[in-house]
C-alpha cells in the first residue's frame, strides 16, 4: 500500500503541471487562429434585428470589418480572449484529466461514455466559474467598436424626430466645448481597454456582481458542450486513429468533427449567454433588457423564432472546426513533450 501511495504522489505533480501548461498553450493557439470569426460570431449574435446595417454573410462581414477597422478589428478582444482562455483551458483540461482518474479509481474501473460526459461537464463548469468575468469583458470589447445599427425610439413622428434632432444639434454646438469633447474621447478610449471596460461594468451594473451577469446560463450551456466535446473526441480517436494510423491529419479531423458536433447541439445556450452578457450595457442601443435566462429565451423565440437561437452559427462552425482541432492537437503535443522523459 505504501508503494501505491508513493506512486500516486510521484505521478500527481508532474502530470498536473503538464496538463496546465499544455491546456493553456492549446487554448491560446486555438483562439488566435480564429479570432476574426470569433468576433464576427459575437457581433451577429447580439446585433439588433434591423433591415439595414447588419453584418450579413461571413465573407462580406470580414471584408467590412477589415475596411472599417483594419487588422486591429480582426484581433479586437483577442488579447483578453487569450488572457481568459489560457487559465480557462488549463483548468478545463486539468480538471477533465483528474476527474477521469477519480471516476475510474485511478485505472481500476472502465472509462465509459457516461464517465467521460460527466468528467467533461464538470470540467466545463469549473473552468467557466474560474474565468467568467474575463469572458464578459471580452464580449463587451468585441462589440464596442463594431458599427452595429442601434435601436432608436420611434414614439415621435418622423418630422418631430427631425425637429428634435436639429434642436439637439443646435444646443450641442452652442454649449459643448472642444474641451468636453476631448474628455469624452479620452474616456471612450479608456473604456476600450480590459481594465477600462471592467471598471465601466462594475460602475454601471452593480459592482462586482455585474461581472457575473449570465453565469448560470453560461454554465448550463458549457456543461453539455464540453462533455459532448471530450466524449466525442475520444470516441473518434478510437475509430479514426488506430495503431499505425495516428497521423496529424487524422488527429486534426477528430478535433474538428468533435467540436462541430458539440457546438451545433448546444449553440442556443451560447446565444443566450451573449444576450445576457450585453443586456446591461448602458446607452448601448442594442435594445435588450431581460429579467433572466427564461425571459431572454422566450423573447428571442417570440421576436425571431427558433432561427434566432442559431444566429451566427455558420461563422461559428467555420471557427470551431479549426479551433477545436488546433486545441486538441496542441494539447496532446505539448503534453507529450512535457511528460516524455
Amino acid at each position: 500500500m505504501a508503494a501505491v501511495n508513493g506512486q500516486k504522489q510521484t505521478f500527481w505533480m508532474p502530470e498536473i503541471l503538464s496538463y496546465f501548461v499544455a491546456g493553456g498553450a492549446a487554448g491560446a493557439a486555438s483562439r488566435t487562429v480564429v479570432s476574426p470569426l470569433e468576433r464576427l460570431k459575437i457581433i451577429q449574435q447580439v446585433q439588433p434585428r434591423t433591415s439595414d446595417g447588419q453584418y450579413k454573410g461571413v465573407w462580406r462581414s470580414l471584408v467590412r470589418m477589415w475596411k472599417e477597422e483594419g487588422f486591429k478589428g480582426f484581433m479586437r478582444g483577442n488579447g483578453i480572449n487569450c488572457l481568459r482562455i489560457v487559465p480557462y483551458s488549463a483548468v478545463q483540461f486539468t480538471t477533465y484529466e483528474q476527474l477521469k482518474k477519480w471516476f475510474t479509481a485511478y485505472g481500476t474501473r472502465e472509462l465509459d461514455t457516461p464517465k467521460r460526459l460527466a468528467s467533461g461537464a464538470l470540467a466545463g463548469i469549473t473552468s467557466v466559474c474560474a474565468t467568467y468575468p474575463l469572458d464578459l469583458v471580452r464580449s463587451r470589447l468585441s462589440i464596442a467598436t463594431a458599427s452595429i445599427p442601434l435601436q432608436t425610439e420611434q414614439a415621435l413622428p418622423s418630422s418631430s424626430v427631425m425637429a428634435a434632432s436639429g434642436a439637439k444639434q443646435a444646443l450641442s454646438s452652442a454649449y459643448h466645448t472642444s474641451s468636453s469633447s476631448l474628455n469624452q474621447t479620452i474616456s471612450k478610449r479608456a473604456e476600450l481597454t480590459v481594465v477600462g471596460m471592467t471598471l465601466k461594468v462594475m460602475r454601471e451594473e452593480g459592482g462586482f456582481p455585474g461581472l457575473y451577469r449570465g453565469l448560470v446560463t453560461t454554465a448550463v450551456g458549457v456543461a453539455p458542450y464540453v462533455g459532448i466535446n471530450f466524449a466525442t473526441y475520444e470516441a473518434l480517436r478510437g475509430v479514426m486513429t488506430p495503431p499505425g494510423k495516428n497521423n496529424v491529419v487524422r488527429k486534426l479531423a477528430c478535433g474538428a468533427l468533435a467540436g462541430s458536433i458539440s457546438q451545433t447541439l448546444t449553440y442556443p445556450f451560447d446565444v443566450l449567454r451573449r444576450k445576457m452578457q450585453v443586456t446591461g450595457m448602458a446607452h448601448g442601443g442594442l435594445g435588450y433588457h431581460y429579467n433572466g435566462a427564461f425571459d431572454a429565451l422566450g423573447s428571442i423565440i417570440r421576436t425571431e423564432g427558433l432561427r434566432g437561437l442559431y444566429r451566427g452559427l455558420w461563422p461559428n462552425l467555420l471557427k470551431v472546426a479549426p479551433s477545436i482541432a488546433t486545441s486538441f492537437f496542441i494539447y496532446e503535443l505539448v503534453k507529450e513533450l512535457l511528460v516524455t522523459p
